[in-house]
């Protein structure tokens, strides 16, 4: 099931043909994919059908109760919390400008998501939390993003990077490295497979249709200082780690 390791613009365009136009390797792609569809169903409240051993299992009663909700949360703003007129930029955020908040920051909020109804949610919703600090939510994958080089103070990525292999996510550490400015920050999180949680949540995570990828944390180590980034301080959780990286 689970894989375990060793140690811009956003104007309106078609998923269908922006995915398939991916200059990225067919397992990417299809990890891609797979990761949108599960989402999709998610955000639409469609019912997953899992069999009964899977129901059975502690951690789906707690996700079924919403208790499990709280253990795969970082915060990260404990680790880079936004500042007044900052422009930051939220990878795979989901719906997360409908929860954290981002209007008492003041910071300027932009957004990259794959699934299409977290897309259209946050884009018809969030202009009317704020219309002058949300700037939009683009369309696309992590790796390849849909602004400018030198736009954002800080980058975010929580909640994601678990359903990757590691070269994926140096390219998206690379692609991060060119949208930040000199000496800007980005807070992102995996998921530590030395946790209590971490084998079953990933066995859940499968027949939910992602699949996980329990990498070491000290390969992610690897993986950021290959990038050139520094690790400036780190924040351990239930579930996952946050790094705050600075290149």
């Amino acid at each position: 099931m689970a894989k375990k390791h060793g140690s811009n613009s956003q104007g309106a365009f078609s998923s269908s043909s922006y995915f398939s136009e991916l200059k990225t390797p067919q397992d990417w792609q299809s990890q891609i994919a797979a990761v949108t569809t599960r989402f999709n169903r998610e955000y639409q409240g469609d019912a997953f059908d899992l069999p009964e051993e899977v129901e059975a299992m502690p951690i789906f009663r707690e996700r079924a109760s919403g208790l499990l909700q709280a253990k795969l949360t970082s915060p990260f703003w404990e680790l880079a919390k936004p500042k007044k007129n900052q422009h930051c930029l939220d990878i795979g955020c989901g719906v997360s400008f409908l929860i954290y908040p981002w209007r008492e920051w003041e910071a300027f909020f932009y957004g990259q998501e794959i699934s299409t109804v977290a897309q259209e949610i946050l884009n018809t919703r969030g202009p009317q939390l704020n219309s002058k600090l949300f700037k939009g939510v683009a369309l696309g994958a992590a790796h390849q993003l849909r602004y400018e080089t030198n736009q954002f103070d800080l980058a975010i990525a929580t909640g994601f990077s678990c359903y990757y292999p590691l070269s994926y996510w140096a390219a998206v550490l690379t692609d991060v490295q060119r949208v930040l400015k000199p000496g800007g920050l980005f807070v992102f999180d995996a998921l530590d497979p030395d946790t209590p949680l971490a084998e079953n949540w990933a066995i859940l995570e499968t027949y939910l249709g992602t699949e996980v990828f329990l990498e070491s944390i000290a390969d992610w180590q690897k993986t950021i200082k290959a990038a050139n980034g520094k690790i400036v301080k780190t924040l351990p959780g239930e579930l996952f780690q946050l790094f705050k990286v600075q290149f």
